[in-house]
Order: C-alpha cells, then sequence, then structure tokens
C-alpha cells in the first residue's frame, strides 16, 4: 500500500473517531440576567391566570356546597309533606273501599224530597272537591320533591366534576411553581424574596370608616409572601389580600379578582380613593389603592406583598367595595 494511501487511511480514522466522540451540539450558553428576568416575568403572569382560575373554581365550589346544603334543609319538609300527603290519599282510597260504589246512589234515591237531595248532591260534590283537593295536593308536593332532588343531585354532580378539576389545577400550579422557583434561583440566587418589615411600606395614611380599615390591613401585610390561593394572615396572593383587607373592614369579598370587579362598583379614575381596588388587563390581578397614585398588592409567586406605583401593568378599571 502507497503511503499516500496509508496516510488518507489514517486522516478518515482520525475524522471519524472525532466526530463520534464530539458532543451532539455546541453546549448552549447560560441566558443573561435579562433572559431569565423576561422568562420570570412571563412564568408569573401565566401562573398568576392559573391560581385566579383556581380560586375561581374554588368559590363556585362553595356557592354549590351552600346550594346543597339549602337544598338539602328544603328536602326534608317536603319529604315529611309527601308522606303526610300519601297518608291521606291512602286513607281516602281504603273509605272508598269499605263504603263501597252503591253507597252514592243509595244517598240519592233516599226520600226526603227535592230540598233534601239538593243538599245531598251539594255535599257530595264538596266531598268530592275536597278528595280532589287531597290528591291534587300529593300530587303537587311529589313534583316538588322531585324537583328538588333533581336540582340537589345536579349541584353536586358539579361540585364532584369541580372538585377534580381543582385537583388537577392544585398538580399544574404546582409544577409550574418549581419551574418558577428554579428560574428565579437561577437569576436572583434564591427563590423567593428575604422577608421585609411592613414599616418599610411607610406610615398607613389617616383615613376614617371602613376604606381606613381596609389600608391600614394591607399596610400590615407589606412583606409578607405571595402564597398562591391564600388570604392570610402570614400570606396572600393578590385577591386573597384585597379580600382579606375589607374582610378586616367587615365586608366581604370572593376570593378571585374577577368575581371582585363584579362585586364592586365601577369608579374613574378622576375619583379613586384610598381603600378602592385597581384592576389589571384580562382581570388576573387586582390591588389596593392606598393614595397618592399607589398600590399595595401580592405581586406573583417568590415575591412578597409591597407597595409601588399603581401603574404596574396596563389598567382594566376601578372597583369601589359597596
Amino acid at each position: 500500500m502507497s503511503s499516500l494511501r496509508m496516510l488518507l487511511r489514517t486522516l478518515a480514522v482520525v475524522g471519524l473517531s472525532a466526530t463520534l466522540i464530539a458532543p451532539a451540539s455546541v453546549a448552549r450558553a447560560e441566558p443573561t440576567p435579562a433572559e431569565l428576568t423576561k422568562q420570570i416575568e412571563k412564568s408569573s403572569t401565566e401562573l398568576e391566570r392559573i391560581v385566579e382560575s383556581y380560586n375561581k373554581l374554588n368559590e363556585e365550589i362553595k356557592a354549590n356546597k351552600a346550594t346543597a346544603a339549602k337544598l338539602q334543609a328544603q328536602i326534608g319538609p317536603l319529604q315529611a309533606q309527601a308522606e303526610q300527603s300519601r297518608a291521606d290519599v291512602a286513607a281516602l282510597a281504603a273509605t272508598a273501599y269499605k263504603s263501597g260504589g252503591l253507597r252514592t246512589t243509595e244517598a240519592l234515591l233516599e226520600q226526603g224530597g227535592a230540598s233534601s237531595l239538593t243538599e245531598r248532591l251539594g255535599t257530595l260534590d264538596q266531598l268530592t272537591r275536597q278528595r280532589q283537593q287531597t290528591i291534587d295536593g300529593f300530587t303537587a308536593n311529589q313534583r316538588k320533591l322531585i324537583d328538588q332532588k333533581t336540582r340537589l343531585d345536579a349541584t353536586l354532580a358539579r361540585e364532584a366534576a369541580q372538585a377534580r378539576q381543582l385537583a388537577a389545577g392544585k398538580k399544574k400550579i404546582e409544577t409550574d411553581l418549581k419551574r418558577l422557583y428554579e428560574l428565579r434561583r437561577q437569576a436572583y440566587g434564591r427563590a423567593t424574596e428575604a422577608p421585609t418589615r411592613a414599616s418599610s411600606g411607610g406610615t398607613a395614611p389617616a383615613i376614617s370608616g371602613s376604606a381606613g380599615v381596609a389600608v391600614r390591613y394591607a399596610y400590615g401585610a407589606i412583606g409578607k409572601p405571595y402564597v398562591w390561593g391564600a388570604d392570610g394572615p402570614d400570606g396572600y396572593d393578590c385577591s386573597g389580600l384585597t379580600l382579606a383587607s375589607w374582610r378586616a373592614a367587615g365586608k366581604s369579598l370572593p376570593h378571585n379578582a374577577a368575581m371582585q370587579w363584579d362585586a364592586t362598583a365601577r369608579v374613574s379614575r378622576s375619583s379613586l380613593q384610598p381603600g378602592d381596588l385597581v384592576f389589571y388587563e384580562g382581570l388576573g390581578h387586582v390591588a389596593i389603592y392606598v393614595g397618592s397614585g399607589q398600590v399595595i398588592d401580592a405581586p406573583s409567586a417568590g415575591r412578597n406583598v409591597s407597595k409601588r406605583d399603581m401603574d404596574i401593568m396596563t389598567i382594566a378599571g376601578y372597583g369601589r367595595v359597596r
């Protein structure tokens, strides 16, 4: 074999070996801090929407449970009424059987004159109407009972389906949280912000009435962690914070931003007052207005409740608690 051919063969073997041991692809560079921040913001927004959907489903389950309890309470008396009506109808049937079918004809043929016959006919008609009313009452009670039972069964079935959705939603949230926390570790060296004192947000303004109570509560929550599905006292999500703030003032709000939108009266930006709620685009986030263009909110997973400028994102509108 010529030396040239041997050289070519050696080069080919070396090239093949290099191909086999070389990495399948060039290693990807680590994401920059700016890229990580962008990913975190996107993941946080998506996760908050999922959390608010979870909260809404939870509120619907609560409502269905209340409806089921109400229906169950109504069914008891209806059951008793139906059973009493059934007993009354059974008694009528037994009486008719014992008296025999000829008793009516015999009563009509008895002597006593026209007036007596008229009275007997009137009495018979009255008895007939009474019996018919008893039967109609039984039918109506049965119909009510069946209707209420049907509504109860539908409510319980809906509640069971929602419970399954809730479990699936919880699993997805926990999976997404792990990914988000890992991104935060890469970007900031820790998954969650360090806790801060409530005083870091300054002193709550002097506001009278229930709005003042709600605002002071929100100030007291500053520095506490975002905890999805929570409404205090150790952590909050966005609608959980506004719920808890107004709960302290004796007002009830649902645990969902979109539902809070429906539960509040619309106000304009120019008429905004401390204690009003600020809703953001898509109704996936809500904050409480505390004056001077500032809101307090539970931002997103990994962050703490904070006071910041209200124009943190596109605003959908404003709501006043009624």
